[in-house]
C-alpha cells in the first residue's frame, strides 16, 4: 500500500515577524538618501521607476518588482523621473530547534526567500494582502495586530513560490504543480486562468495546455472540482445551510452552485446531504477500517490482485471488489448509494466511481488515524462513539506497553518491508504504518540505525550494506507482493548473518494490517507484538 505523509526532515522551527511596515514614495530629489537594515527588510514596489545598486549590480525597479535585503544591508534605490513608490517591511527571521547554524543553512538550500530581487506574483493578490496588512498593523486592536502577522505569513508564502531557489531549475510541470497548490489554497476566491499562468510564470495558452496534459482537465474545471469536493465535505460534516456552504466555497449564487453540483455530482446538494442517514449503504475502499471501529459494514471491500484482501478485519461475509479492475459494472451490483475515498484515490483512478453512486472524499489528515476517524464519525452522526472506540485502543496500548517494558526491556525492534530487488526500514518518530504503534505507544527501542537513516521520514529504501548494519534484537518483516515478494532474499548470507536472524527473532508479519492505519490495524499490531515479545 502507498503511504502519504508529511516530511519532517529538519528538525528546527521558522517563526517570521513583522516588525512594520509602512509605504513609500521618492521623488528624483531623494537619490541622495540611503539607510541601515536592522533587521531584513522587503520592498515590493506599486508605481515608477528606479533602480538598486548592490554588490557593484544595478538592479531595475518598477510596478510588480520586488527586493529583499538581508539585515546589515545599505538601502542605495534611485529613483526616474515619474518617482518610485513601494511598500516596505521590515521583520526578523527567528530560528528555534536543535541547531540554529544548521537552520539557517537550511533556508538557503531549501529555496526560501534569498536576497535580491523577487518576483511578485501573482501581484493583485499581493497588493490586496499589503493593504489588509497594513490596514491591520496600524490598528490598536490586538486582534488586528496578530491578523497582520498572519497575513504576512500568506504574503512570504506566495514570494516563495513564485521565486524558488536559483540552484534548483524548477520545470515546468513544477510550474503548474505551483497552480494547483495555489487553487487548492485559494479555490474560495476569485481565481482567473491568468492569475494562474502568472503564478506559473508560463504564456496562458501553453499553461491552459500544459495543464490539461497534466489534470486532464481545463484549468477552470479543476477550480470547480476542487470546490465542489470541499462542499461536498461541508454538506456532510456541518449543518451550514446551503447559502452559507455556497459562499464558503466560492460561489456567490446558491443556485448556480446548486445547478454546478448537481452536474459534478449527480445529485442536489439537499439530496446529497441525505445519504449519511441511517442504513445508508457505503463502499469505502482503504477506509473499511474505520467504518468497522463505528459499527458500520460497508456493501464490499476491496481487494488488490497482489496484496489480496484485509483479512484481519474478518470481512469474510462481504463480497471483495478489485479496485485494480476498473469494472465499475461490477462494483455496481453491490448497489451503493455512497461511496467514500481517502486521499490515496487518484492512483487507483477510483474518482471514476462517480458513475456508480456519489463520491465523497474525506478530509486528509495525514497519518493522524485519530481525527481521520472522527471525520468519519461526524458524516455518520456517531461522534458519540469515537472517544470509547479511542480510549479502548488507548488502554490495551497502556496494558500492552506495560508487558513489553519487563519482557523487552532495552532490546531493539525495526521493521522492514521486502519486496523483490530491495527493501524498506521503516522510522520511529510517529511517521508511517509501524512508528506510532511500535515506538510511541508500545515503547519498544528503534534500532539506531532507524533513528539515524529515518529521521523525520517514514521509511527509506535500505541498500545490503546498510542491512548488514542492521544489528536489531528484534526484525519484524513482510512481503510486498505487489512489487514481488523478494524472498529470495532471505536465502542470502547478507540476511543469515543478522544476529536476529541468528537468534531466531525475525517476525513475519500480515501485510495488510501492518501496512495500514486505523484503530483496527494498530490493535493488530499490539496484539502481533505481544505474541513474540511477551
Amino acid at each position: 500500500m502507498e503511504e502519504r505523509a508529511l516530511d519532517n526532515t529538519y528538525p528546527y522551527k521558522l517563526l517570521y515577524n513583522l516588525n512594520s511596515i509602512e509605504t513609500v514614495t521618492r521623488s528624483k530629489s531623494d537619490n541622495n538618501q540611503s539607510g541601515l537594515f536592522p533587521v531584513p527588510a522587503l520592498i515590493i514596489v506599486t508605481d515608477g521607476q528606479g533602480w538598486i545598486e548592490t554588490d557593484g549590480q544595478r538592479c531595475l525597479l518598477d510596478k510588480g518588482a520586488g527586493f529583499l535585503f538581508e539585515r546589515g544591508a545599505v538601502d542605495r534605490i534611485s529613483t526616474g523621473e515619474q518617482g518610485l513608490s513601494f511598500y516596505r517591511l521590515h521583520f526578523e527571521v527567528i530560528a528555534a530547534g536543535e541547531n540554529k547554524v544548521l537552520a539557517m543553512q537550511c533556508l538557503s538550500e531549501d529555496g526560501l526567500l534569498q536576497p535580491g530581487p523577487l518576483q511578485c506574483r501573482p501581484f493583485p493578490q499581493i497588493i490586496l494582502l499589503l493593504e489588509s496588512i497594513l490596514q491591520s498593523q496600524r490598528s490598536a486592536e490586538g486582534i488586528e495586530r496578530f491578523a497582520a502577522q498572519s497575513r504576512f505569513q500568506e504574503l512570504l508564502l506566495l514570494l516563495m513560490r513564485a521565486n524558488p531557489c536559483a540552484a534548483v531549475p524548477e520545470d515546468e510541470q513544477a510550474a503548474v504543480q505551483r497552480s494547483i497548490q495555489y487553487m487548492q489554497e485559494h479555490f474560495n476566491e476569485t481565481v482567473t486562468v491568468d492569475d494562474l499562468a502568472e503564478i506559473a510564470g508560463l504564456g496562458r495558452s501553453r499553461f491552459s495546455r500544459l495543464f490539461k496534459e497534466q489534470t486532464g482537465q481545463i484549468p477552470l474545471e479543476y477550480l470547480n472540482g476542487l470546490r465542489i469536493e470541499r462542499a461536498q465535505q461541508q454538506l456532510l460534516m456541518s449543518k451550514d445551510r446551503l447559502h452559507e456552504i455556497a459562499l464558503a466555497v466560492g460561489y456567490s449564487n446558491e443556485y448556480y452552485f446548486s445547478r454546478r453540483f448537481k452536474g459534478s455530482v449527480g445529485v442536489t446538494p439537499g439530496k446529497y446531504r441525505s445519504l449519511y442517514q441511517e442504513g445508508t449503504r457505503i463502499f469505502a475502499p482503504f477506509l473499511e477500517d474505520y467504518l468497522l471501529a463505528l459499527g458500520i459494514t460497508p456493501v464490499a471491500q476491496y481487494c488488490h490482485p497482489d496484496w489480496g484482501k484485509q483479512d484481519y478485519l474478518g470481512l469474510h461475509h462481504i463480497p471483495a471488489f478489485d479496485i485494480s479492475s476498473g469494472d465499475w459494472q461490477a462494483l455496481f451490483r453491490y448497489t451503493p448509494e455512497l461511496i467514500m475515498l481517502d486521499d490515496g484515490f487518484q492512483r487507483w483512478h477510483l474518482e471514476e466511481c462517480r458513475q456508480v453512486a456519489p463520491l465523497f472524499k474525506l478530509p486528509f489528515h495525514q497519518e493522524n488515524w485519530r481525527a481521520t476517524l472522527r471525520s468519519a464519525a461526524v458524516i455518520f452522526g456517531l461522534t458519540g462513539r469515537v472517544q470509547e472506540v479511542i480510549g479502548h485502543y488507548e488502554q490495551k496500548a497502556r496494558d500492552a506497553r506495560q508487558l513489553l517494558s519487563r519482557a523487552a526491556g532495552m532490546q531493539t525492534v525495526a521493521v522492514l518491508r521486502i519486496y523483490s530487488g530491495g527493501m524498506m526500514l521503516y522510522g520511529c518518530d510517529g511517521l508511517g504504518y509501524t512508528g506510532e504503534v511500535l515506538h510511541r505507544d508500545l515503547g519498544l527501542q528503534p534500532h539506531h540505525l532507524v533513528r539515524q537513516l529515518c529521521r523525520g521520514r517514514k521509511q527509506v529504501n535500505l541498500s545490503r550494506e546498510a542491512l548488514a548494519q542492521l544489528t536489531a534484537d528484534h526484525l519484524f518483516i513482510t512481503f510486498d507482493r505487489q512489487m514481488g515478494e523478494g524472498r529470495e532474499l532471505l536465502e542470502t548470507p547478507f540476511w543469515r548473518k543478522l544476529p536476529a536472524v541468528r537468534s531466531g527473532c525475525v517476525y513475519e508479519m500480515d501485510f495488510m494490517a501492518w501496512m495500514n492505519y486505523g484503530v483496527m490495524s494498530h490493535q493488530r499490531k499490539i496484539a502481533d507484538v505481544l505474541q513474540v515479545l511477551a
